[in-house]
């Protein structure tokens, strides 16, 4: 039977760079997933030959009507599976080895000739920590992990919660939680005895995001934030049917003159801001402007979002908004950037009980609740100290690929915190976001441009460089030297071909 997956028949032909497309229907899978699955099938199935080159990102997003980003995860996702190789400077190609037995089926199942080799590409479009080279720590992960799973009641996995109860987390979660949340609030009670009611428990930041929004607006509604912000908040926001209009910033991050004159003119329901190491741009804000925006919040009787995901990261950043204005502000901070992005956790302290109250019954609504076995671990890192063990070590290894950044990049073109791990990359004339973006690729990296974040006014010649996407220092360094090179010749000489 002739497979609808591919847009020809006959053999394949590895010169053709075009020809597969996945068929994506009945796949109950987040999208990058099931292009990486329908690639596999394909290998399985013999309608894609060791060799073939498949289409170029870009060109099979426009097919599917995705972003560019999903299909950037999907190749990565398969690469990492052993499906793909990537050629510097040719295109990605399917892999000379066997498939994945886990990808096969069972008929078809059969042993693979030697391991996977690394991803080739350098994925900068989720912006993550760096992982510290530091193998006692992952000793004391494990072991910390196991502690964790030994205290956990076992009949929170086999039994739903009390009726009532929904997924809410515990006495004890929660004053992990405050206790994790007074290093940038330190009014907050964190002791074991105290009233954490002000604390909810999420998986996540983004399924706080979700919750927040749907607590706080309805559709129709206004929401303000900075003209560039972080990607996952525009999707919830258009999920939700929202307006979201973009504040003027400048080199010190949101404009309290333009928040003022947005507010005015729009009746925005709440703002949604990252003061602390912006995203993209790593703006921090200065603490007379967080002033003036708690100000302004108060005044016309808004609630603010405060994102202070990488507010931990710094060692001297200024008091958050929540610390001057907890009447008016959700501090929601999430353990993905500063601890694991695989311990989906994140905190929210909320104006007072009754809005944390109003805030766990959105979250009931939306995702029920924050698992019990995550929320375990996050109380017991937080407990014995592994949460600050990592963050220190990340901290750490930021700060050292920073320094290799100053060293290798204009100090025009980059604007950066040095306990961060993303920096804002601003392009000479010459280039062009999309220029440089695609000479990248073409080097095997892959990297968020401006247009991603963009909310309002014109899209700057820019990207977002993550220093944590490579896994070692060294590949960091190779990376760098990449961009260092572009950075200094004009994209005809870096020889772009389309």
């Amino acid at each position: 039977m002739q497979s609808d997956n591919l847009e020809h028949t006959g053999p394949a032909d590895p010169s053709d760079t075009a020809v597969w497309q996945p068929d994506l229907t009945n796949r109950a899978k987040p999208v990058y997933l099931a292009i990486a699955d329908a690639l596999a099938d394909d290998i399985a199935a013999g309608r894609l030959a060791a060799g073939q080159r498949l289409p170029p990102q870009r060109l099979l997003a426009d097919r599917l009507g995705v972003d560019l980003t999903t299909v950037s995860r999907a190749y990565s996702e398969a690469r990492r599976r052993g499906l793909l190789d990537a050629r510097v400077g040719q295109g990605t190609f399917v892999s000379a080895q066997d498939v994945a037995p886990d990808r096969l089926p069972p008929e078809t199942a059969r042993p693979r000739r030697e391991a996977a080799a690394p991803p080739a590409v350098i994925d900068m479009t989720m912006n993550q920590p760096p992982l510290p080279d530091a193998p006692e720590l992952l000793d004391r992960v494990r072991r910390s992990l196991s502690q964790a799973m030994l205290r956990l009641d076992p009949q929170t996995l086999l039994r739903y919660p009390e009726a009532g109860a929904g997924f809410r987390a515990g006495e004890e979660d929660c004053a992990a939680g405050a206790r994790w949340l007074a290093k940038r609030l330190p009014d907050l009670d964190a002791s074991p005895l105290g009233d954490h009611s002000r604390i909810v428990v999420c998986p996540g930041t983004q399924s706080a995001l979700l919750a927040l929004l749907c607590m706080l607006t309805s559709p129709g509604d206004t929401v303000c934030t900075e003209e560039l912000t972080y990607p996952g908040f525009k999707a919830i926001a258009r999920q939700l049917g929202l307006r979201v209009v973009g504040v003027a910033m400048d080199r010190d991050g949101l404009d309290p003159d333009a928040l003022r004159a947005a507010v005015r003119a729009h009746s925005p329901k709440a703002l949604y801001c990252t003061p602390t190491l912006h995203n993209p741009t790593t703006a921090t804000l200065p603490a007379d402007r967080r002033a003036a925006i708690a100000a302004i919040a108060r005044e016309h009787s808004f609630p603010i979002i405060e994102d202070d995901i990488y507010g931990v990261l710094p060692q001297d950043a200024p008091l958050p908004i929540a610390a001057l204005a907890p009447d008016v502000t959700f501090h929601v901070v999430g353990l993905a950037k500063c601890v694991a992005p695989g311990l989906r956790v994140t905190y929210v302290a909320a104006p007072d009980a009754r809005q944390a109250m109003r805030l766990a019954a959105a979250q009931r609504a939306t995702i029920l609740g924050t698992p019990p076995v995550p929320a375990a671990i996050a109380t017991q890192w937080i407990a014995d100290g592994t949460a600050d063990a990592l963050l220190t070590a990340i901290r750490a290894e930021a700060s050292a690929r920073q320094r290799i950044a100053r060293d290798l990049l204009p100090p025009a073109a980059q604007t950066a915190h040095p306990e961060g791990f993303h920096l804002w990359l601003t392009l000479p004339p010459a280039w062009t976001r999309g220029e440089f973006a695609a000479h990248l690729r073409s080097h095997g990296i892959a990297a968020a441009v401006s247009d991603t974040f963009l909310t309002a006014g014109a899209v700057p010649e820019a990207l977002r460089i993550c220093l944590g996407a490579p896994v070692t220092r060294a590949d960091c360094r190779r990376m760098l030297e990449v961009l260092a090179d572009a950075l200094d010749q004009s994209p005809a000489l870096a020889g772009i071909v389309i």
